[in-house]
């Protein structure tokens, strides 16, 4: 069987014999790949030319729906994914993790479609007053680039790897060919198959290269995105290529680097948090046979505790159960091809001649299962570094398997200093209660991790882990790690759009955002806006209120009412060496008055407040001040139907500005409303 790549609208076979690809467990050939003969530049044409006009026409909220449908989808077909991720050599948790994580983060970023406007693009950013009677004004657009994004996944999660940057990409606008790596790129095939078949996707928005990926590289543009998951050796290759550095083509790296994890020495033996930490060492040594970016490869632990964790850590792995992952007993599988496991052999071989094996055996292991002799299998091994100043391979030599190193630190100074000695990581944990420790240990190591977990037992149950890459948060590392930033969030979608200053009017911007701008005309409605269903708001609709004089009797009132007594409200003679040059009116009595003064009180499409963005008290309001609102139609987000039952609606946002008689603003807040449809679609 040949694995296919879908070019151009088509699954197509490479030329040639190609390479012959194996099941990690039992040696068995799966089948052979090849991406000789394909064309690549048609490929990048194709996404150009129709993914990402297709793509650019849709809103935020439609790509953010488009996740969420693909995401339903394939969480009914994931089921058929996990024989073929057995073949990796994966356990079921492994598959777990790859398969139902990988979906989650379409769900994660679908879900981000709530926090983004019902366009194509967004501001970034705050408004910048560039002039003194605010004519001039200047903001932040993000557009989505017009070009592709071309995804090079590594071989230990064909899945995650390529469904955590396609979610971003996607919700940004942005078409993606991505190139799994060759030794497990059949699983990766079967998903891409089903998301082609399902028809969710805009035509050429998501194609796929099973095999090398040729002169790939040569017919890259400036609008194009690289994104690389691997080793760093490969990765700072194509980094230097001629292409991205001619065209400037944005190229990030996630790779491989020897992340730590510290063991506070308030941590004692027989403590919950040293039992905590040596299970997470475990488990990050055991998880898809220790082939993982963020797995654990140094143990920094107190010198007096050496000889505990060696021993608690051999307890646990010789209860680890390796073999076929078909079988439910088994805890760790193979590594993911035999290559593999000649090169970690190797490299343990390199590394053990000054850090010796303390645990496990590269040569030999127990292994569970029938037809297993020819597969990828290694024992799990514990080596010991006891002077990693001075014994620096530790701290540069990684070997991606089922190893780690011990090594001990007197205080928190040295162990900061040896988790630097890395180089760079993408994940660093310490485990402690000490919060002095942590907080020394985060602000001191801080910028040599993309991330760390300060772990104990206040949130081991409910924790992640050290290995868990999350969607709303970083994922990259400085230094060794490559210097990139993965999902984050909204900011991984930056990536994929280009940040674009915009100068003009008030209004001019307004037009241009289809958010309404501060200091922009307003377009005054005869009908209240309360009255108004979702469909018949538009950006800029605006309604003028009446007025009222606020009273030295508001405000005794408002502080009875709330209980706020502050001094500048209700004690004139206390207002000496302050800002104030009377009792003063509460800022919040000042907004919960505009309400008063701009909510129509009748039952109609304003179903409820939704919240409040943002609130500014500009100007004190004394009492014989007069006060009025401009409450502005600032911005809309359609909202879809969870089910036939729910009502249809979307969010308002409006601006509303408080002004005295002077005209000036007292307050500006921005406030949401949920507001009915007129059609119940």
């Amino acid at each position: 069987m040949k694995i296919k790549s879908y070019v151009v609208n088509e699954w197509i076979e490479g030329l040639g014999a190609g390479k012959r690809l194996l099941n990690a467990v039992n040696g068995e050939e799966i089948g052979t790949v090849s991406a000789e003969g394909i064309s690549v530049e048609m490929m990048l044409t194709h996404a150009r030319e129709k993914g990402g006009p297709a793509l650019r026409k849709m809103s935020f909220q439609e790509r953010g729906r488009m996740l969420k449908s693909l995401a339903l989808y394939l969480t009914e077909k994931k089921s058929n994914y996990y024989p073929i991720s057995y073949k990796t050599g994966a356990t079921k948790t492994d598959s777990w993790i790859d398969i139902d994580g990988g979906i989650g983060t379409l769900f994660a970023y679908s879900s981000l479609r709530r926090k983004l406007p019902n366009q194509s693009y967004c501001l970034d950013g705050d408004l910048a007053p560039l002039s003194k009677s605010n004519t001039f004004i200047g903001h932040h657009i993000l557009t989505p680039k017009k070009g592709v994004a071309i995804h090079i996944n590594a071989f230990n999660f064909p899945v995650w790897g390529m469904l955590e940057k396609i979610s971003v990409n996607l919700l940004a606008g942005v078409p993606a060919i991505v190139k799994p790596a060759t030794l497990s790129c059949y699983l990766a095939q079967a998903v891409v198959k089903d998301m082609i078949d399902s028809g969710i996707l805009p035509e050429g928005s998501l194609q796929l290269i099973c095999g090398s990926i040729g002169d790939l590289f040569d017919h890259l543009q400036n609008q194009d995105v690289v994104t690389f998951t691997g080793s760093a050796s490969t990765g700072r290759k194509l980094k230097v290529h001629p292409r991205i550095i001619s065209e400037s083509i944005p190229f990030n790296m996630e790779a491989d680097s020897l992340n730590c994890s510290v063991l506070g020495h308030d941590a004692r033996p027989g403590t919950p948090d040293f039992d905590i930490f040596i299970k997470e060492v475990h488990r990050e040594m055991t998880a898809k046979c220790g082939q993982k970016c963020t797995a654990i490869r140094r143990v920094i632990v107190p010198e007096e505790y050496i000889d505990a964790v060696h021993t608690a850590l051999a307890a646990r792995l010789d209860k680890t159960i390796i073999g076929d992952p078909i079988l439910e007993e088994v805890r760790m599988g193979s590594l993911a091809g035999i290559e593999q496991l000649d090169e970690v052999r190797e490299k343990v071989a390199k590394l053990s001649q000054l850090t010796p094996i303390i645990y496990g055996n590269p040569v030999s292991v127990q292994v569970k299962g029938e037809k297993t002799q020819n597969g990828a299998f290694i024992s799990p091994m514990i080596m010991l570094n006891d002077q990693p100043f001075s014994k620096t391979a530790s701290h540069d030599v990684e070997i991606f398997g089922p190893v780690c190193t011990i090594m001990p630190y007197k205080n928190v100074d040295e162990a900061v200093a040896l988790a630097q000695m890395g180089k760079g990581s993408l994940v660093s944990s310490i485990v402690t209660s000490d919060t002095n420790t942590a907080r020394t240990f985060v602000i001191e190591a801080g910028a040599y991790h993309g991330r760390i977990l300060i772990l104990n037992e206040a949130c081991a149950k409910e924790s992640t882990g050290h290995g868990s890459p999350m969607p709303l948060l970083t994922h990259g590392g400085p230094g060794r790690a490559g210097g990139g930033e993965e999902m984050g969030g909204l900011r991984g979608i930056k990536h994929y759009m280009q940040r674009t200053a915009i100068q003009g009017s008030p209004n001019m911007i307004t037009a241009v955002t289809e958010q309404f701008q501060p200091g922009a005309s307003g377009r005054e409605s005869e009908i209240h806006l309360f009255r108004k269903h979702f469909e018949e708001l538009q950006v800029g609709d605006q309604w003028i209120t009446a007025r009222h004089t606020v009273t030295e009797t508001d405000i005794t009132n408002f502080a009875n009412l709330s209980g706020d007594h502050f001094y500048a409200h209700m004690d004139a003679t206390s207002l000496e060496g302050t800002i104030f040059t009377g009792r003063v009116a509460h800022g919040y009595y000042i907004l919960s008055k505009a309400a008063g003064l701009f909510v129509d009180a009748k039952k109609g499409p304003v179903l409820l407040n939704y919240g409040l963005d943002e609130c500014r008290f500009i100007k004190p309001v004394y009492p014989g001040m007069t006060i009025g609102v401009k409450l502005t139609v600032k911005e809309k987000t359609d909202q879809e139907k969870k089910n036939s039952d729910d009502i249809a609606k979307g969010i308002v946002k409006w601006h509303v500005d408080v002004y005295d008689e002077t005209g000036e603003s007292v307050a500006i807040a921005s406030i949401l409303t949920m507001v009915k449809k007129l059609n119940d679609l």
